[in-house]
């Protein structure tokens, strides 16, 4: 590993200083998701301003060490995950519906959120391992055969959210490395052919969401969050209720508002022009990723750091297109924002190991 003063004069301050904005803003919204006169301080906010300060020590870590024997742990460490997430389906801590957590007494993690941060380092070591001139098939079956066995995991956990996000990223990961797009719309084609069998492998309430999208469903029952949600955005006018006073929030009409749903709570209090801001916050952010990633001329380097940055990306516009009933409802956090160690920690770690990319590449 080079010298930290030295690394530090590559360092993105403006991309950092974005994250800590956003990480910021999920606190107050945070803190009024959970706030009560009687219990200011809720125990969720202190242990996510505890996550955020551990988060930060995970990100410079990844930012300094060389990458790219990170990489080459990354692989290692993506096998054992895929064992992870056997052990959770087995013997995993169940909550909010699911069996996706390992407690280990102090905090519990969630192994799909390791996969979304690993997995890309397993393709690119794979890919630089493997070095080619010609793409074959052989070259990308072992990656494939990845996404084959990690996506069906996770949805039996089930989160079909975080399985989507790395479905995605992986095809994307497969497109750069250069498979040829008549496969990629091969399967794309295989997979509408076969929707009725793979409308047979969803959970009820996954089908009830997938309706509830399509407009069925009672108001009081199956369409109550969305319709809660779509009530807390559209509230919030121009400039929003204020601080803690947003009503849906506040009297807690707003199903899972420090998580999932966090993003109708930032919408009912701080209004149209508070969510545009925390958008354009987003864009900027995206933006300044997606520029240092195109900027990577080793291609496994870029491709590592390209899949990092995916799977941010995909979480926030999923979760806000959720929120707004442009999507179905799924079980994806909104990146930085909203609570949760697991997720905070791996968005924190990625985002630092795209720093560490770039900053070794620019040396």
């Amino acid at each position: 590993m080079d010298g930290p003063s030295r690394a530090f004069r590559y360092f993105d301050w403006t991309t950092f200083l974005l994250t800590i904005i956003l990480a910021c803003v999920g606190l107050l919204c945070i803190f009024s998701a959970t706030y009560t006169p009687e219990l200011p301080y809720s125990l969720f906010f202190k242990k996510q301003c505890v996550g955020l300060a551990a988060g930060l020590v995970f990100y410079f870590i990844f930012a300094l060490c060389d990458y790219r024997i990170l990489m080459h742990w990354g692989y290692i460490i993506y096998m054992l995950i895929i064992g992870l997430l056997f052990f959770t389906l087995c013997k995993g801590s169940i909550g909010m519906g699911g069996q996706r957590w390992i407690d280990l007494f102090f905090f519990k993690i969630q192994p799909s959120e390791l996969a979304k941060l690993f997995f890309p380092a397993c393709v690119a070591h794979h890919f630089r391992a493997h070095q080619y001139d010609t793409p074959s098939i052989a070259l990308f079956a072992p990656v494939l055969a990845l996404l084959a066995i990690s996506c069906p995991l996770i949805m039996k956990q089930p989160d079909l959210g975080t399985a989507l996000v790395i479905l995605f990223s992986g095809l994307v990961l497969l497109w750069l490395a250069g498979l040829h797009k008549k496969i990629l719309l091969l399967g794309a084609l295989t997979c509408i052919v076969f929707t009725p069998c793979l409308w047979r492998l969803l959970r009820d309430y996954q089908k009830k969401r997938i309706l509830v999208f399509l407009g069925s469903g009672s108001t009081r029952r199956e369409r109550y969050q969305i319709e809660q949600s779509i009530i807390a955005i559209g509230s919030g006018g121009l400039w929003g209720k204020g601080f803690l006073q947003g009503s849906q929030n506040k009297f807690r009409f707003l199903p899972e508002g420090r998580t999932d749903f966090i993003f109708a709570v930032l919408c009912e209090e701080m209004g149209f022009v508070g969510a545009s801001t925390t958008l354009a916050i987003y864009l900027l952010l995206m933006i300044r990723l997606l520029i240092t990633a195109l900027s990577i001329a080793s291609p496994y380097a870029q491709m590592l750091a390209v899949g990092l940055f995916i799977h941010i990306l995909f979480s926030a516009l999923i979760n806000i297109a959720m929120v707004m009933n442009l999507l179905p409802v799924v079980g994806i956090p909104l990146p930085l924002v909203s609570y949760g160690l697991s997720h905070l920690w791996i968005t924190l770690a990625s985002l630092g190991w795209i720093q560490g990319v770039a900053m070794h590449e620019q040396q």
